[in-house]
């Protein structure tokens, strides 16, 4: 027959036996929760780490703490789990107990370390939403650039059956090709999320410029062909004013001091020799159109065009400033017409200023209306400056329009 004091005991060991293995079972379950954390975040982070290296730098060096804390944890728990072993039979309530406190402990510890690691996950998780819903672009703009390369290379057949040769839009759609298989053959793990987006973009950046390239060629052509027949017109045009600038000039010298035309003095040879250059230019446009090299024929064209305009100037301005002197000398007050209408019209805005004329534009149209004044003398004496009483009405009415544009300037600013 038992005694009551040994059925206490194994009460006592019964129920300690029993606390102990619920502990065990929490610390299994919390040992399971805490390594699928880890895990989780190590596959994220390894995401990451793919889709920027350098941001998930940091975060490596944290995990790289929390994961040893935890394999610590780990290694804890294995311990305790063989230094308990609960099936064993004759183990005291005491051993009992101790195994529960062991298991308790370290249940505390791999469920704050969850926490850490779940914690750890929520502050990655904005970071490689932001980068994921990027990475959803990249098949659309791979899509993109393959179709662009196909585009490119129909523009190219098109361009050749038209019998162009599309030499540059066929080195930009090669590089596109190059660049489409770097990021095919590095993907992610080579380039990151950032280069993989933007190889993407150089692909269909070159697709792009090739296409638009090959079918702009026999748009090209035709702009050459016809810019090389207007410019030749041209250089027919300018060159037929040669005689006109060299009568223009002999009638300046004869008639004019030498101060009216001495900056104009070589003005036929200037233009001639500008004409030669366009030739040059010409003759190298039609080289290069022969080779169908047709972006460096249109610049041929072009300085062509910019020397014609040079030699159109030189020539314009020879016999204008002929003309200008020849009317000067038929009415010198005519030509101060401008000039004084100018100072007039100065005054009147200064002397409607609120608060009556400024004293600075007082000044400055006295002296405006003084220099008016003894301009004529620049024509007195048998040789008149003509020229420089023109440039002293300019010099004038530009002062004036000056001082109107002061005027202006302080009213908008309530002055």
């Amino acid at each position: 027959m038992q005694r009551p004091g040994d059925q206490r005991r194994r009460g006592r060991g019964a129920d300690a036996a029993g606390s102990a293995t619920a502990a065990k079972d929490a610390a299994a379950t919390a040992f399971y929760e805490m390594d699928q954390a880890q895990r989780y975040v190590s596959g994220r982070l390894t995401v990451f780490a793919d889709l920027d290296a350098r941001a998930a730098e940091r975060s490596k060096t944290e995990f790289a703490t929390l994961t040893e804390s935890a394999d610590a944890a780990a290694a804890a728990y294995i311990g305790i789990v063989d230094a308990h072993d609960l099936d064993e039979p004759d183990r005291s309530a005491a051993e009992y107990d101790a195994a529960r406190r062991a298991f308790v402990a370290v249940t505390e510890r791999l469920t704050a370390l969850t926490a850490d690691l779940n914690a750890f996950a929520g502050r990655l998780s904005p970071q490689l939403a932001s980068l994921e819903a990027a990475l959803d672009e990249l098949p659309a703009k791979l899509m993109a650039a393959r179709d662009l390369i196909a585009a490119a290379d129909r523009a190219i057949a098109d361009a050749e059956a038209m019998g162009m040769r599309p030499v540059d839009a066929a080195d930009d759609v090669a590089k596109a090709r190059s660049a489409l298989e770097v990021l095919t053959s590095q993907g992610l793990g080579g380039l990151g999320l950032a280069g993989a987006l933007s190889q993407a973009d150089e692909v269909r950046r070159l697709a792009e410029k090739a296409r638009e390239s090959a079918l702009e060629l026999p748009r090209t052509a035709e702009e050459v062909r016809k810019s090389l027949v207007a410019v030749r017109t041209r250089v027919q045009v300018v060159a037929g004013r040669v005689e006109s600038v060299t009568s223009a000039m002999r009638q300046l010298v004869r008639r004019y001091s030498r101060d009216c035309w001495e900056d104009l003095k070589g003005a036929s040879n200037v233009i001639e020799g500008a004409l030669e250059r366009a030739r040059e230019r010409i003759a190298e446009a039609d080289a290069h159109a022969a080779r169908q090299e047709w972006k460096a024929a249109r610049q041929a064209v072009t300085a062509a065009r910019t020397e014609l305009t040079s030699a159109d100037r030189r020539a314009g301005a020879v016999t204008g400033r002929l003309a200008d002197l020849d009317a000067t000398a038929a009415d010198p007050a005519k030509a101060a017409e401008k000039a004084r209408f100018a100072v007039r019209d100065a005054q009147k805005m200064a002397v409607t200023s609120p608060g009556g004329p400024a004293p600075e534009h007082v000044r400055t149209l006295d002296a405006l209306v003084a220099r008016l004044e003894t301009g004529p003398t620049l024509l007195a004496g048998p040789h008149p400056d003509y020229w420089g009483y023109l440039r002293e009405l300019d010099a004038i009415k530009i002062a004036a329009q000056d001082v109107i544009a002061q005027i202006r300037d302080a009213r908008a600013h309530g002055h």
